[in-house]
């Protein structure tokens, strides 16, 4: 079982220059007296949790609430995605504003360097004035940064992989996870609450990751082991094997992680219906520990002036395609939930179901935007509040990268997603697929091989090479070769 690590451990050089070069720049800001009129801010992050696994967006089965009062009061996003669907490089995407090919975290045993840690969002709120926080698993690297952080509360224990679900707390007892955080949650404002300076609190469920194993499984906590006992959850259209057997050949073995953990946790009808319900358990644990910080905000006075914001950090398939698990570019791995709830959000914008697109990449400068902090020019990503605004022109494209481990147990693959069309690329066979999402949301007919959407296709392939350039890994080898400032 492991123990709640709390505060500091960061002991490298280079880090304690860090933290030298921010105490500057904090002294700085409390003197211009910049930071009492800024808003709180707290990120909720979920691990695996695909768009559609919420009341909000339309799912009538599962029970969230607490993120369904906060959607309609505040933007819910329609369409959001995450640019790589694997933890490590999508938490190294959210801190930083990037692409993967810039922000160089490939893998999960890469940290961020000294340089790229002082350009992520938390780090730049603390220059700015803010006491910041983060609660549960950081996610990038073996050596997360403890003690740039004001409140430290890490289940993952120092970056050695995935935390367990189930740990032992602070008094000896077992723990879940979700408890966990939000007993974190609950001191962190008590604490902060009332200081005298802003927080940016980040806070990084497990939920609704499975806990790896052989077979791998959802655990849950047991106050919410009758939940959906008596419903019966619709398969997905594409959970029909011939799905599968219509993908190719070097993706289809027994050695695709995807399929592998397909057999554990959805190979029957019975394990499917017991795991998606587990997974929407999991879900509901983590609503209810929102709806517990919200009613602590009130408790303390602070819900007028504290923005909320929730996302997945990547999408998960539930049986879709023959597979369980995300890396590949369908809907159910790189759409993910995403809303933003502002107490003094402009009436024009409230209970807004916004149809743009918005990326990982963007919370990193929505955050310092909302703070006041001019986002560094590194950041690739928006403001998604000037975006909803029509501040900004709309994003009619993106580009999606994933590039861990490769074939034969995850095939890379390189794409563009629109709005109309998907296109994907698995480099290591140039094998492509082409979507007609508008009209197939299923993902169900690979139109490559069709005359009618040739022209669509040679579009999307010009597009995938102009991106290729400027998103993929020699565009990003080649910005490395050049100092921030020109980038």
């Amino acid at each position: 079982m492991k123990k709640i690590i709390v505060g500091s451990g960061y002991k490298a050089l280079a880090a304690l220059m860090l933290i030298a070069f921010l105490q500057r720049g904090v002294a700085q800001q409390i003197a211009s007296g910049s930071e009492f009129s800024k808003p709180n801010i707290i990120f909720f992050l979920t691990d695996d949790q695909r768009w559609d696994a919420l009341g909000a967006a339309g799912n009538t089965i599962i029970q969230t609430p607490h993120l369904d009062r906060l959607a309609r009061a505040g933007i819910l996003f329609q369409n959001a995605y995450v640019t790589t669907s694997i933890c490590c490089v999508s938490r190294a995407s959210l801190l930083t504003g990037q692409y993967e090919a810039y922000h160089n975290i490939h893998d999960f045993s890469t940290d961020l360097t000294p340089e790229a840690l002082s350009q992520t969002y938390p780090v730049l709120l603390k220059n700015a004035g803010y006491r910041i926080g983060s609660i549960g698993k950081f996610g990038v690297g073996k050596n997360p940064p403890h003690s740039i952080y004001d409140f430290w509360v890490d289940t993952e224990e120092g970056g050695k992989g995935q935390p367990d679900y189930i740990i032992t707390g602070d008094d000896g007892n077992l723990i879940h996870d979700t408890d966990t955080l939000n007993n974190a949650i609950q001191r962190f404002l008590d604490e902060y609450g009332n200081n005298d300076k802003p927080f940016c609190l980040s806070v990084s469920f497990k939920a609704p990751h499975e806990q790896d194993g052989h077979p791998p499984e959802y655990i849950i906590q047991q106050a919410y082991k009758d939940y959906y006992k008596d419903i019966t959850i619709p398969e997905p259209v594409t959970a029909d094997p011939k799905y599968w057997q219509q993908l190719p050949d070097f993706f289809r073995t027994d050695t695709n992680f995807a399929r592998a953990r397909w057999r554990g946790l959805f190979g029957t009808p019975a394990l499917f219906q017991e795991n998606v319900k587990n997974y929407y358990r999991l879900i509901t644990g983590v609503d209810d520990a929102v709806g517990n910080t919200m009613h602590k905000l009130r408790e303390l006075g602070l819900d007028k002036n504290t923005i909320i914001i929730f996302m997945g950090d990547n999408g998960m398939f539930l049986g879709e395609h023959g597979m369980e698990g995300k890396w590949y570019g369908y809907e159910e791995s790189i759409r993910v939930p995403l809303l933003i709830y502002d107490p003094n959000t402009p009436d024009k914008i409230r209970q807004y179901k916004a149809s743009q697109i918005a990326l990982n990449i963007d919370i990193a400068p929505t955050i310092l935007a909302m703070a006041g902090v001019q986002a560094p020019k590194q950041m690739q990503g928006i403001n998604l509040i000037d975006l909803v605004q029509n501040k900004l022109p709309e994003r009619n494209e993106f580009f999606y990268q994933h590039y861990f481990l490769g074939g034969p147990r995850i095939p890379k693959v390189e794409g563009v997603v629109t709005k109309e069309f998907k296109y994907m690329n698995y480099i290591e066979h140039n094998y492509e697929e082409l979507y007609d999402v508008k009209h197939d949301p299923h993902e169900t007919v690979n139109l490559v091989d069709n005359p009618k959407y040739k022209s669509q296709l040679s579009a999307l392939r010009k597009k995938y090479r102009n991106m290729q350039k400027i998103y993929g890994v020699s565009a990003g080898k080649r910005a490395k070769a050049r100092t921030p400032s020109q980038l």
